[in-house]
């Protein structure tokens, strides 16, 4: 084959000598590790392909001027770096060939293939493959034609395939994809044959079980929770490409929210139940993804608060408040709080800033109008108590009637998977009816975990909590900045304040119940009642923890009361605040 110039004539010199031939080679594998096989600096098949090249050259008189490789990158897109570096080299430079091994190594789809071979023809360049006879006669430009064509079904053909064998892998219960850290992929010989599966990693999977555990209790944010697992020594996994090194933040979430860890194969936005070992319960799992939810949902920040009440401070408007420092003319720096609605223009808010001693002046005043006065306190948990009792004989039938749902649920859901095997439901249709029984399945367990507590727990944390509400401004008045913090989230959904500076709040459970005008008349009630029939036995009198009841009382509806979950145990930061009358 002897390149011609434009006018159809072989290419000569200045001088009117033919000139010598001129070539660049291209080189390209797909993935990095053929890049680097068998220990190679460039594998096993791009010297292969430099060696076809150069001979070819050497074959047609040429000289090679440049090369271009490709290392680990796919031939579906033109959006390769070697390869946009060739075509502007011969847009600028005189080249008389452009060798490839095989026409698959420029392109894998004929629109590239085209655009790659006019961007050659407009620089005079000849492409020659070594494998394929191609050349600018009709018989020639069509083999070109044609080979173009089967490598774009091959790759075509190939994707399908690879689909296709994932999607049954994963039906399976196998991984179609690395697993997670925590897990290994493992290649094992078994009767000669090679078989891939999923090990425990037996120096990860307990962080990565401890971390769930520590963040569903709700007292870690995933910054500390990467620094504490840091220092217990977890590192992502060292591979042939890339170093062991530790963990990052956004690492934390996405582990955080992988279904993998409690059993599950996330496929193409489909779960499957997966043949791997869990080493996070599947219950476990579900409050590590309410607590992201809830702290998602507050816009709750993993760092650290410069002030204890920033994060629960609400302007009445509706936007939180934030921190802001004035400079005075002496340079003296004055703190305030402003909203956040009218420092960023977000809303009309007249708001003006407050200084940050008044807030939290107006914040610990709060706790003596919330708090609950000593004389009710006795005659609440003994209303209560009541009527916990007496809920107690529905709960059982309602755990009875919930743990047959939540069988029917588990036994539909597995019905489902079989008939989307069967290609009976669509895609589609399988996710939306996944997504429907993951969140009726996710509240049959919630319920279920909320029936778990006995009366006598229940008591307990009640008592717990009607300590804390009889001596609420004594503890915050005592308390540092830490702690206050806790008890303000403890106590209150939200502070807000108001246009006045006043300072009202939300209140969270159990409060919002404790402290609500129905569970006060009704106390009073029971007070008022006690009191004339008689002295009133208190507990430290009785001998016992257990308030006495009075016999035939009933106490208040069933609409104001909170279930046993609602009445949990304080976090140990808090415990020592609370001491009985």
């Amino acid at each position: 084959m002897t390149p011609r110039g434009d006018t159809g004539t072989p290419a000569r010199s200045e001088h009117g000598h033919e000139a010598p031939l001129t070539a660049i080679i291209y080189l390209r594998v797909s993935t990095k590790e053929q890049a680097t096989r068998g220990g190679e600096a460039e594998g096993f098949s791009i010297p292969a392909q430099r060696e076809a090249c150069e001979r070819k050259a050497t074959a047609l008189g040429a000289v090679v001027v440049e090369e271009f490789v490709d290392r680990g990158e796919s031939a579906r897109s033109a959006r390769r770096p070697e390869l946009q570096r060739m075509l502007a080299y011969v847009t600028d430079n005189p080249v008389h060939l452009a060798i490839v091994h095989k026409i698959d190594r420029l392109a894998r789809n004929r629109v590239d293939d085209v655009e790659i071979n006019v961007a050659l023809t407009r620089a005079g360049v000849t492409l020659v493959s070594c494998t394929e006879n191609i050349d600018e006669t009709p018989s020639g430009m069509l083999l070109h034609g044609i080979m173009s064509s089967i490598a774009e079904f091959y790759s075509r053909n190939l994707a399908n395939e690879v689909i296709k064998g994932s999607m049954q892998k994963v039906k399976a219960g196998g991984t179609a994809s690395r697993a997670p850290i925590g897990y290994l992929n493992v290649r094992r010989i078994e009767n000669g044959k090679e078989f891939r599966t999923i090990d425990i990693d037996p120096d990860r999977a307990s962080l990565i079980t401890w971390a769930f555990e520590a963040y569903a209790t709700g007292e870690w944010t995933t910054r500390r929770l990467l620094a504490e697992l840091t220092e217990r020594g977890l590192r992502s996994r060292e591979t042939p490409m890339r170093v062991s090194k530790p963990l990052q933040q956004s690492n934390i979430q996405i582990m955080l929210r992988h279904p993998f860890y409690k059993g599950v194969v996330r496929y193409k936005g489909l779960e499957y139940s997966g043949s791997h070992e869990a080493i996070v319960d599947p219950a476990t799992w579900q409050k590590v993804q309410d607590v992201l939810s809830a702290k998602d949902r507050s816009g709750e920040k993993t760092r650290e608060h410069p002030h204890y009440l920033k994060g629960s401070l609400y302007c009445h408007c509706g936007y939180r408040m934030i921190l802001s420092y004035s400079r005075g003319r002496h340079g003296t720096v004055y703190p305030y709080f402003c909203c956040l609605g009218r420092h960023g223009k977000h809303n009309d808010c007249t708001k003006k800033a407050v200084l940050i001693q008044t807030i939290e002046d107006k914040v610990q005043d709060l706790y003596t109008r919330v708090q609950l006065a000593p004389e009710l306190r006795d005659a609440i948990e003994l209303t209560l108590i009541e009527e916990l009792e007496a809920i107690s004989e529905e709960a059982l039938l309602e755990r009875t009637s919930l743990e047959k749902r939540h069988d029917r649920l588990l036994s539909e859901q597995a019905k489902l998977l079989r008939a989307h095997y069967a290609d009976a439901v669509p895609v589609h249709l399988l996710k939306s009816e996944q997504h429907r029984l993951d969140r009726e399945l996710g509240q049959a367990r919630h319920r279920l975990e909320a029936l778990e507590g006995d009366i006598d727990t229940t008591r307990a944390n009640l008592a717990t909590a009607l300590d804390y509400a009889v001596n609420a401004d004594k503890a915050y008045a005592s308390a540092g900045p830490s702690t206050r913090r806790e008890l303000n989230q403890f106590f209150f959904t939200r502070l807000i304040v108001e246009d006045d500076n006043s300072v009202t709040a939300k209140l969270n459970e159990p409060y919002a119940i404790l402290l609500s005008p129905a569970v006060i008349k009704a106390a009073q009630h029971q007070a008022t009642t006690t009191n004339t029939a008689g002295p009133r036995v208190t507990r430290a009198a009785s001998g016992t923890n257990k308030p006495r009841r009075p016999s035939g009382r009933r106490g208040l509806n069933y609409e104001v009361l909170v279930g046993g979950t609602g009445l949990e145990p304080v976090t140990p930061s808090l415990s020592s605040w609370c001491s009985p009358n």
